[in-house]
């Protein structure tokens, strides 16, 4: 009955998106608006017609890459100058009060590309109904934009009871299956499968299936392996039983199919069923730090990032509390489902062409009232999360490979990251605990850049009252966290102070030209870089994207990288700015700003191989969980590298006042560590032999 009731909405949608086809009732410069989105909505109309009745099931790859890139071609980077996706258009022809709403409201409209492949007919209905209501306001005369507003405010307040219970249940419910039927069902030797996903395809994706249709399905499954015993060995080193979990979600980018399948398969036979959903369309269940699910190489960057922070359209108190309310209930409603979650297993990529993002100054933007309620929001949502998925039950892991736009030598370079996923995980664990008993014997590390690195940091640690028996850095082994190569731990904040520089880093697929972070007792005290062109610009870019919208962020982590053969393969093929953090942060000291390691898990007792028990899993901040756990997290966390080739020096400073080199221009000297130089020295004399 629903079902039915929606459809005859639906179509009374659809009759009067047609009737406004041929009605000239609103004046330039919004006709000519309204007349590119009815043209849009009529191709979802025959979009859907077309999928329900199976037309697209036969159709050639021509044919289905034509469709794809006529669906999306306004956001692609040739087009998105000139579309009203743009703010910057948006607003230079219809006015800035209208622009930015207009703007943001073709934007929401564009998921309805997705939602017509997974035939969810309420998502696109509800947008076509606002669709028209803002259209009715612009007949006959310009309404007031705050009218405008106010519409988009009422549909989301109205709707986010259905929108954010269906985003949960997405990310719980192996019931909901449409992408795992697909990836389980599909010939994926026929890259049309592809097309089948609604997402923008590119090279990028039909080249990385073709690569690995040609694998034999021995080699497939020991990729897989390498990803899902990682996950295994997470549950079992931090003593949780993986036994009483039923489900795991996989989050991973289109073309990477086969491996995917084994991997399910592989989880299947641990007793967990695969959950596998899409990043969210709705700005409802939209987050500026990034969206969870499996997507595409997107078509422009430049458009995601202009509408990160679109809810600054509606977002008020009122709203926030309500969201959280419903996000509990939500919750509540999948109590059962959310107590057998497992976690999440991450397969990145990387090798996408470097993004430094423009400064789009008409796209929406939080003020500083709502970045407190973001922040707020986050904590809460959070907190809830732990409440019905507890952090001490839960684990996960995350790997990474290369996709075809890294160059012509992708197949070399994918290749090599299979070996460095899989080094000797025994020859490391010796190494790095060479390293963290050093470590050990210090009060505070101390940590120098050079060749023009301006940093100049002292990291306090936490003390040990029993050596024997006690730890403060984890030996790192490719369980949760692949490839193998970091010793970390929380630093204490008091007395970390100092400069961390990097001449440039990619952080979250941005880029930031000269970074600099002050630190104060292990608090961010400044902040700057030189990517645009007033210190306003880079700090406000700066407070969006690394701080979060918070005044201040803690280290939340200090770690030496030993991944030596990483930091050879981004030199060898001159891919250093291409490398994930999952890789980069190996490949070089690195620093996290945000919470800990440990976030939310504090109290499972970790070891390393030695037995040591791991201490160092709080900071300052942390521990105020146990009297106000809002003041406790900041929900993010992001690693900042110093590459070995920037590094003057780390050393441990002991109580003593005694020093012991851990590094010294950028090799490894402590007595144990040697086999990390061997792959430093074999790249210097293979370069040496080129330029001879």
């Amino acid at each position: 009955m629903e079902q039915t009731e929606m459809m005859e909405r639906y179509e009374l949608a659809m009759e009067r998106i047609r009737a406004i086809k041929e009605e000239t009732s609103v004046s330039a410069p919004f006709s000519a608006y309204f007349r590119e989105m009815t043209d849009f909505i009529g191709e979802i109309e025959e979009l859907v017609e077309d999928l329900g009745s199976g037309k697209w099931e036969e159709a050639s790859l021509s044919e289905l890459s034509k469709l794809n890139q006529r669906l999306y071609r306004d956001v692609t980077e040739a087009c998105y100058g000139d579309s009203y996706a743009n703010p910057a258009v948006a607003v230079r022809r219809l006015g800035e009060e209208y622009g930015q709403v207009l703007s943001f409201l073709y934007t929401e409209i564009r998921g309805m590309i997705v939602w017509a492949y997974e035939k969810r007919l309420w998502d696109i209905t509800v947008t076509l109904e606002l669709f028209i209501q803002v259209y009715n306001a612009f007949e006959e005369e310009k309404p007031e934009a705050s009218r405008v507003r106010q519409m988009i405010y009422w549909h989301m307040s109205d709707y986010c009871d259905v929108m954010i219970p269906r985003r949960i249940r997405e990310q719980l419910d192996p019931g909901l299956s449409f992408a795992g039927d697909l990836i389980c069902g599909a010939d994926l030797a026929d890259v049309r499968y592809l097309y089948r996903f609604g997402e923008y395809i590119t090279e990028n994706e039909i080249e990385v299936s073709r690569f690995l249709a040609k694998m034999p399905e021995e080699q497939i499954e020991a990729i897989a392996s390498t990803f899902t015993e990682g996950y295994r060995r997470g549950f079992e080193n931090a003593g949780i039983d993986l036994r009483k979990k039923k489900t795991v979600n996989i989050r991973y980018s289109l073309g990477f199919e086969r491996i995917v399948r084994a991997a399910a398969g592989q989880f299947e036979k641990m007793g967990l069923k695969s959950i596998i959903y899409r990043e969210a369309r709705h700005s409802i269940n939209r987050r500026p730090q990034g969206n969870p699910g499996f997507g595409s190489t997107p078509p422009c960057r430049q458009f995601a990032f202009d509408h990160r922070e679109d809810a600054a359209l509606y977002l008020d108190k009122k709203l926030v509390e309500r969201k959280l309310s419903v996000l509990r209930q939500a919750y509540e409603d999948c109590r059962e489902l959310a107590f057998v979650h497992a976690g999440p297993a991450v397969m990145e990529i990387f090798g996408e062409h470097p993004f430094f993002p423009a400064n789009c100054p008409e796209a929406l933007h939080f003020t500083k009232q709502q970045q407190e309620w973001s922040v707020y929001y986050d904590s809460q949502a959070g907190q809830l999360v732990n409440e019905y998925i507890p952090g001490d039950e839960r684990s996960f892991t995350i790997i990474a490979y290369p996709i075809p736009e890294i160059g012509r030598n992708f197949a070399e370079i994918f290749a090599r990251t299979v070996e460095i996923n899989t080094l000797d995980y025994h020859l490391y664990e010796r190494i790095q605990q060479t390293i963290i008993d050093a470590l050990d014997e210090g009060e505070a590390v101390e940590i120098k850049g050079a060749e023009g690195n301006r940093t100049d940091l002292t990291v306090q640690l936490w003390k040990l009252e029993n050596q024997e028996t006690e730890t403060l850095f984890e030996n790192c082994l490719a369980d949760v966290n692949i490839p193998v190569g970091e010793v970390f731990t929380t630093p204490r904040l008091a007395g970390t102070n100092g400069i961390l520089h990097v001449s440039q880093v990619y952080l979250n697929g941005l880029k930031y030209v000269d970074l600099e972070l002050r630190f104060a007792d292990g608090m961010i005290a400044d902040c700057r870089c030189a990517n645009f062109g007033t210190e306003e610009e880079n700090r406000a870019y700066l407070r969006n994207n690394v701080l979060f919208n918070h005044e201040t962020l803690p280290m939340g982590e200090f770690a030496v990288g030993t991944n030596t053969a990483a930091y050879v393969m981004a030199r060898k093929y001159g891919i250093e700015s291409r490398l994930p953090i999952l890789i980069a942060e190996k490949t070089g000291p690195h620093f996290a700003v945000g919470d800990t390691c440990f976030s939310r898990s504090e109290e499972i007792d970790t070891f390393n191989p030695d037995g040591k028990r791991m201490i160092a899993k709080d900071n300052e901040c942390s521990r105020l969980r146990k009297e106000d756990v809002s003041r406790a997290y900041f929900n993010c966390h992001t690693d900042i590298t110093i590459p070995y080739n920037e590094l003057d020096r780390i050393r441990v400073r002991r109580a003593d006042g005694s020093f012991c080199p851990i590094v010294e221009k950028g090799r490894f000297v402590l007595p144990g560590t040697e086999p990390l130089n061997e792959p430093l020295d074999r790249f210097a004399v293979d370069k040496g032999s080129e330029s001879r």
